[in-house]
C-alpha cells in the first residue's frame, strides 16, 4: 500500500474491523485511520499486512465505563459482530455477550460525538425478531443528538452498476447511518439512504456477467479450489439429468420446484404423513407427478449414475434449478447445500459466507478462487492475504463488508445530511472529501495497492 496524503481529508475509527472493508472505502475517500480493533488474530494479521496498522485487541478493554483509549475522530465505522442477529446463530441479540458490544460502541460515540456514524450488520438485524435491538440502537443515537432514520438502509452490491463500484454478488446488508445534529437541523425522521428498490443509470442486476464483470480468472485449476472426484460425479450426473430433461420439455422450462430423487414414487403410491407442512406437501406431490410422467427415463438415469448408492449422500440426490434456460449444469454457478445442489445463471453469485458453501463456477469447473472472492468484496488486486489457507481467506471475506457498498452508503448519507454537515468543521471535511471523490473507489484503491511483480 502506498502512503496516504500527509494531511488527511478526515479521520476515522474502524471497529470490529475484520480485514478492512470499511478501511478500504474510507481511505479511498482520503480518510486516515486513527484507531482500529479486531479480536480475531488471523483477520488482524491481514489488516496489519495491508493497512500498516495492527488492530488486534478487545474493544471492551478500550472503551468501557471509566475507560476510553479510542482517540477523537470524524467518522465512526463499525461492522458489529453479526452472530447475535444472524439467522445462523442463536439470535439472542442483546442477551448474548457479543450483543452488548453495541454498548461499547455507544460509549465511544458518547465520548467523541463523531460527525458521521456508519454501522453495518446482517440483513436479519432489521427483521421482526430483532425489532427490540434495532429500536435500542436508534433510540440511543437520538438521545446523543444524532439524526437517524426510523428504518434501516438495506442494500446489496449487485444493485450498483460496475462504474459505481458494484459487484456481481447478492449481499443484502443493513446499514445504520447517523449524523451528529445537536441543533436539530432538518427533519428528525429522515428516509434511509438506500433501499433494495434503488436502481442506477438504467442498470438491471440481471445484466451482470461473471466472465467479464468480475472478471473470472482464466485458469481452470487453482490450488485449493479444484473439485473432488465425488463432486464431479454429482455434477456430471445432474448435468446429464438436465440435458435429458431439455430434450423432453420441447420449448418449456425445467421444473422450478426442488427435485427430490428420494421421493420419486408414482402418484398412486404417494403417501404423505399427517402433519406434513403445506410447502413440503406441495413439493412431494410435484415430485410424484414429475416421476410419473418421466418414470422410464428417470429410472434409467438413476441406474446409470448410481444415484441411490452410497456414492450419492441424500443431500446430493436433490437439485434446485434456478438457472432458467441455461443449457447445461456446467454453465451455471452452483452451491452444494444441505438442501441439494442449487444451480443459478452465471450473472451474480449468492453472498459470500463464512462457511464452506463457496460457489462452484461451472465454466471454470472449480470453486471461486480467493482472488475472485476478494474482487466480489471490492478489494483491489494488490490486497495481500499472505500465506494463509484458502479457508481462512474465504472466512474473512465472508465476514467482511463490501467496499463499493460502503462507498455508496457514505456518499448517499452525506448527500442526505449535507445541510447539517456544512455547519461544523468536521462535517465540512467529510463533505469536501466525498464531493471531490470519483464515482467509485476502484481506481483509487488500485493505485494504493499496486500489484507486485
Amino acid at each position: 500500500m502506498t502512503a496516504l496524503a500527509p494531511t488527511p481529508a478526515f479521520r476515522f475509527v474502524d471497529l470490529f474491523a475484520g480485514i478492512g472493508g470499511f478501511h478500504a472505502a474510507l481511505a479511498a475517500y482520503g480518510g486516515e485511520c486513527r484507531y482500529a480493533v479486531e479480536i480475531d488474530r488471523a483477520a488482524a494479521a491481514v489488516y496489519d499486512r495491508n493497512w500498516g496498522h495492527n488492530p488486534l485487541g478487545d474493544i471492551t478493554k478500550d472503551a468501557d465505563e471509566g475507560v476510553m483509549k479510542v482517540p477523537a475522530h470524524d467518522v465512526l465505522a463499525a461492522g458489529l459482530p453479526c452472530q447475535p442477529f444472524s439467522k445462523s446463530g442463536a439470535q439472542r441479540g442483546m442477551e448474548e455477550t457479543r450483543g452488548t458490544l453495541w454498548f461499547n460502541t455507544l460509549r465511544i460515540i458518547e465520548e467523541h460525538h463523531p460527525s458521521v456514524v456508519l454501522i453495518e450488520n446482517v440483513r436479519n438485524l432489521a427483521g421482526p425478531r430483532h425489532d427490540h435491538e434495532w429500536k435500542i440502537i436508534v433510540k440511543a443515537l437520538r438521545q446523543e443528538g444524532y439524526r437517524v432514520a426510523d428504518k434501516p438502509a438495506i442494500f446489496s452490491p449487485h444493485l450498483l452498476p460496475p462504474e459505481l463500484g458494484g459487484r456481481p454478488q447478492v449481499r443484502e446488508r443493513v446499514f445504520v447511518t447517523a449524523t451528529y445534529n445537536p441543533k436539530g437541523i432538518g427533519d428528525d425522521r429522515p428516509a434511509p439512504v438506500a433501499t433494495m428498490a434503488d436502481r442506477f443509470n438504467g442498470w438491471g442486476p440481471d445484466a451482470w456477467d461473471l466472465e467479464t464483470h468480475l472478471p473470472l480468472d482464466p485458469d481452470h485449476h487453482v490450488s485449493g479450489c479444484d473439485l473432488s472426484t465425488s463432486e464431479r460425479l454429482w455434477i456430471d450426473a445432474w448435468d446429464d439429468f438436465v440435458q435429458l430433461m431439455w430434450e423432453r420439455v420441447e420449448g418449456g422450462r425445467l421444473p422450478g420446484f426442488p427435485i427430490w430423487a428420494d421421493h420419486w414414487v408414482t402418484e398412486t403410491d404417494l403417501e404423505i404423513p399427517l402433519g406434513t407442512p403445506s410447502w413440503r406437501r406441495i413439493f412431494l406431490i410435484k415430485n410424484s407427478q414429475f416421476y410419473s410422467e418421466n418414470q422410464e427415463v428417470l429410472d434409467a438415469w438413476a441406474g446409470k449414475w448410481g444415484v441411490f448408492t452410497e456414492a450419492f449422500p441424500p443431500s446430493r440426490r436433490k437439485l434446485e434449478w434456478q438457472a432458467q434456460d441455461t443449457p447445461t449444469l456446467w454453465e451455471t454457478v452452483m452451491h452444494l447445500r444441505p438442501s441439494g445442489l442449487r444451480a443459478k445463471r452465471p450473472t451474480y453469485v449468492p453472498a459470500l459466507v463464512a462457511i464452506t458453501q463457496t460457489s462452484i463456477v461451472g465454466p471454470r469447473e472449480r470453486r471461486l478462487s480467493p482472488r475472485e472472492a476478494a474482487r466480489l468484496q471490492g478489494l483491489p488486486e494488490g490486497f495481500d492475504f499472505g500465506a494463509q489457507s484458502n479457508g481462512a481467506t474465504y472466512k474473512q471475506l465472508g465476514n467482511g463488508v463490501n467496499t463499493g457498498v460502503v462507498w455508496h452508503i457514505l456518499r448517499e448519507h452525506v448527500n442526505r445530511d449535507r445541510d447539517i454537515l456544512k455547519t461544523t468543521a468536521k462535517g465540512k471535511r467529510i463533505l469536501a472529501a466525498v464531493d471531490a471523490a470519483p464515482a467509485a473507489p476502484d481506481k483509487v484503491l488500485a493505485e494504493m495497492f499496486p500489484v507486485k511483480g
